[in-house]
């Protein structure tokens, strides 16, 4: 266990000052061990002073997974021209020697956060990649695509056969409505990884973003279904108009109960949805499950 002094200089190291002397060694040399965020400043930059103090914070949150290193431009004018600064604060996350993410001006401390996490997410076993995944996957959960699917690209970048980010950078980009790009991604996936789960995952998504562009209106296929019960095809439309209003249990519903009718209808239309729905959900998300209990029992009736 650290004592008090040992942990105050560990947290220290972590925030640093260089120079063009030692930029190399504090960077680009340390950024291939942990990820090193540089914060480009000045003693008259006025969103400097309320910048720097807040990455600052960020990072020893971080707790050692990230570090940051501040340059003075004034004082440090060559590495201030070969990198391209124009204006500051800017600030750049190097990995594994290169600059792999940044922003200029300051961020609110949400946006600071979320980039910290970002970065850091890059360090750890096996490249930090898993637990970049994972981060990335809670920032589209949380509804920030824009930043998923800048994690999910640094993650391509070191690994581009990684199946994981490739259908979580499309997942980003139908979030993001951009369902050409997710189109182009999942058509142009490797060989190695085009029949993955979270590749196939993905593309499933895609099919049903594609229906939800086409489905009615939820109001009038109710009332068709429910003066034509035995309208399988205003059945199966209800359903996908339930899906794309974000009520998927419902569309999981009226699916089954259109097998249950005639599982053979529009060549097994029905069953074949149902497995689209499932292969876009988590495996374990409880209306998979039960969905696909219901469906067993079914079939095997």
């Amino acid at each position: 266990m650290l004592g008090f002094g040992e942990v105050k200089q560990a947290q220290t190291d972590l925030v640093k000052d260089t120079t063009e002397a030692t930029f190399m060694a504090d960077v680009v040399e340390a950024s291939r061990e942990v990820p090193v965020i540089v914060d480009f400043w000045a003693t008259w930059c006025g969103p400097c002073k309320a910048l720097g103090p807040a990455l600052e914070a960020a990072v020893q949150a971080a707790g050692g997974k990230v570090r940051m290193v501040k340059v003075d431009v004034d004082k440090n004018q060559m590495i201030a021209a070969q990198l391209r600064i124009q204006s500051i604060p800017t600030v750049y996350a190097f990995w594994q020697g290169q600059p792999v993410d940044g922003f200029q001006g300051a961020l609110p401390p949400a946006e600071i956060k979320t980039f910290i996490e970002r970065v850091a997410a890059l360090s750890g076993g096996d490249g930090g990649l898993e637990e970049a995944v994972a981060a990335a996957e809670q920032m589209l959960t949380e509804g920030a695509a824009v930043d998923a699917a800048e994690t999910f690209a640094a993650i391509l970048a070191e690994d581009p056969e990684s199946a994981p980010a490739l259908g979580g950078l499309a997942r980003a980009h139908l979030a993001l409505g951009n369902l050409d790009q997710a189109e182009a991604l999942l058509n142009n996936a490797p060989q190695s990884m085009a029949g993955a789960k979270e590749v196939e995952a993905a593309r499933a998504q895609l099919d049903l973003t594609r229906q939800a562009e086409k489905a009615g209106p939820v109001a009038d296929l109710r009332a068709a279904v429910a003066a034509a019960p035995d309208d399988h095809q205003a059945r199966y439309d209800l359903a996908l108009a339930l899906h794309a209003a974000g009520h998927v249990e419902e569309a999981v519903d009226e699916l089954l109960d259109l097998f249950r009718r005639d599982r053979e209808w529009n060549d097994g239309a029905a069953k074949a949805q149902l497995f689209k729905i499932f292969d876009a959900l988590k495996p374990q998300d409880p209306i998979v499950l039960k969905g696909r209990r219901r469906l067993s029992s079914m079939i095997f009736a």
